[in-house]
């Protein structure tokens, strides 16, 4: 960590670990904010744009997430920024539009911006409900409910199994909101039933390796997404994790990095992530 993270992600590490004060967490996110209440300036590695977008917003509710039971107001600034970015179907674009691309993954700053897309959407409100259950003001900002009635609507409106990447993005919304939406048990079983037994699923158009695997999909024991998967399969899955990392500590990521300082600042993402896995199981 101390020689390739961001000093955001050493500060996850270190709540993670030692837990105590998360304030430093807190004034590291705060370096990739913006006056308007979103997030940007490669808070995503892959999309270093200084515009705020969703991807920011994914990651910002991600350390949100991780201060728990401790919460923050600019938590509840977020859900302003996102309902005032938000399409009239109350989806988020994939990306809002990129000025200099410089750094930037194609599919971020060539995006649509006028049409919703459920794989952002869905990261973005599935952890932002994660923060609403010990964060109040989130839990009751106008923007969660319609977000989260878009991602409903757009998952039961599937038809066929989605891009890995949105099928883990949505389980993961679905497993989110389940108890808080009586729609999100049936909806996830109904993905479930794309996920080979192993729980492996290969990303279309990615690297070679790349694919989403049980843990991306059913991180975390006791959750109802958890039931999805064979005790073997997530044990498996656990042992190859714990076995991916590196001689010097860290571990890698399976995807393609657009630029010499997201393929550094993926690795301490990837090790805090993996950390985070193994100590919840």
């Amino acid at each position: 960590m101390a020689g390739h993270a961001r000093q955001l992600d050493r500060r996850r590490l270190e709540l993670l670990l030692d837990g105590g004060d998360p304030a430093p967490v807190l004034a590291a996110v705060d370096g990739y904010r913006n006056p308007d209440g979103g997030y940007s300036w490669g808070l995503e590695p892959d999309l270093r744009a200084t515009e705020s977008q969703p991807g920011g917003a994914y990651h910002a509710f991600e350390v949100f997430d991780d201060i728990a039971p401790a919460t923050s107001p600019r938590a509840v600034e977020l859900c302003d920024w996102l309902a005032s970015v938000a399409l009239p179907d109350g989806g988020l674009p994939f990306a809002l539009p990129v000025s200099d691309p410089t750094g930037c993954a194609p599919f971020w700053a060539q995006a649509d911006p006028t049409a919703s897309s459920l794989q952002i959407s869905a990261f973005v409100t599935g952890t932002a409900q994660r923060v609403a259950a010990h964060d109040p003001a989130v839990a009751a900002h106008p923007w969660l409910a319609r977000a989260t009635d878009y991602c409903l609507a757009a998952i039961d409106a599937l038809e066929g199994a989605p891009f890995a990447i949105a099928l883990a993005a949505a389980m993961q919304f679905l497993d989110s909101a389940h108890g808080v939406r009586p729609e999100a048990a049936a909806l996830l079983e109904r993905l479930g039933r794309h996920i080979p037994a192993d729980g492996q699923v290969r990303v279309t158009g990615g690297a070679e390796d790349e694919m989403m695997r049980a843990l991306d999909f059913a991180p975390t024991p006791g959750r109802p997404v958890r039931e999805l998967f064979s005790p073997d399969t997530i044990d498996a899955e656990l042992q190859r994790l714990a076995g991916a990392q590196q001689d010097d500590g860290g571990w890698r990521v399976d995807f393609t990095s657009y630029s010499p300082a997201a393929t550094l600042e993926w690795r301490g993402y990837a090790t805090v992530r993996a950390v985070s896995i193994l100590l919840r199981n």
